[in-house]
């Protein structure tokens, strides 16, 4: 189990993490999600203890990363797929970390083949590697040592569609047999697709948290219309709270019916009125994040980023 809390990180005036706390359970897939600059990253580097909190704790079953003896037995972490040494094969890499475990030889093997990298590709040098391959060792190299804990940041970056739904059945089964994932990724349906529980943070502070079906059945309302602006109006001065979530498209805090009444008064044409129980991961993350998106709403690709 990953256990965080009321974990704060400060650079000089800047608080990247803001007393957050929440945890990710064995047997299930906790996507953790969050705008750019939200405090993702910073709150997994504290957890493998590459990064100083200022105040509060990550540990992971009970313990703070930097005292598990031997901790790649206990914890599988990538959080940067080129962060590997380019001058080494593949294969190189996988021995290295199988040595310093103390593993059989042919744990090696396991995994290239686990992972799907040809002989030939496991003894080319890993700058030759494209993102996908070096996705595939990094994976790899972070269950060689059959961890209880899986930390993975953006593991599906550079790799294929197949290579997505590889990736995607190989944590469902890890967690499946009762390990642990906590899972940061910016591709919202492979969360969508594969998350038990949903941890969301924005300018630091988690805005939401729960199993995905919870979060995604307090939705509200979508509402799509030729003229959002008006209709953002006329919801505020009625007392509904609404959000962007994509070109055109509201998340409306208000039933349906509610939500079509005041579009009505206010003379704005709706293309689309629907409850947003169904409305999916990105709109339900844009609504979250609103506050913290960096694009505007008519750059929705770059705000989910």
């Amino acid at each position: 189990m990953i256990t965080v809390e009321t974990l704060t990180k400060s650079y000089g005036g800047f608080v990247a993490v803001d007393d957050i706390t929440f945890t990710a359970r064995p047997g299930r897939v906790t996507g953790f999600l969050g705008p750019n600059g939200a405090g993702k990253s910073t709150t997994l580097r504290i957890l493998v203890g590459l990064t100083p909190a200022t105040s509060g704790s990550a540990t992971i079953s009970g313990r703070d990363f930097v005292t598990i003896p031997n901790p790649g037995r206990q914890v599988g972490v990538l959080l940067d797929a080129s962060a590997q040494h380019a001058g080494r094969t593949g294969r190189e890499i996988l021995t290295i970390a199988q040595r310093f475990m103390g593993l059989p030889k042919g744990r090696v093997e396991e995994m290239l083949d686990l992972v799907s990298l040809t002989p030939e590709e496991a003894g080319r040098r890993v700058r030759n590697y494209s993102l996908g391959m070096r996705q595939r060792l990094g994976i790899a190299t972070a269950l060689i040592g059959e961890p209880e804990v899986l930390v993975l940041d953006e593991p599906a970056n550079g790799l294929d569609p197949a290579g997505i739904r590889w990736m995607r059945g190989l944590l469902r089964d890890y967690a499946d047999q009762g390990g642990t994932v906590l899972l940061s990724s910016h591709l919202l349906h492979e969360i969508e697709v594969i998350a038990d529980d949903l941890v969301v943070i924005g300018n630091g502070r988690i805005v939401a948290q729960g199993s995905k079906r919870e979060l995604l059945q307090t939705a509200g309302s979508l509402v799509r219309t030729g003229d959002q602006a008006t209709l953002t109006r006329a919801l505020t001065e009625s007392g509904v709270t609404s959000a962007p979530a994509g070109t055109g498209a509201l998340l409306a805090q208000a039933e349906a019916e509610h939500v079509g009444k005041i579009a009505f008064a206010a003379g704005v044409p709706v293309i689309e009125l629907r409850p947003a129980d169904g409305a999916g991961l990105e709109e339900i993350f844009l609504h979250l994040t609103s506050d913290t998106q960096r694009d505007s709403s008519t750059t929705p690709e770059g705000a989910a980023a």
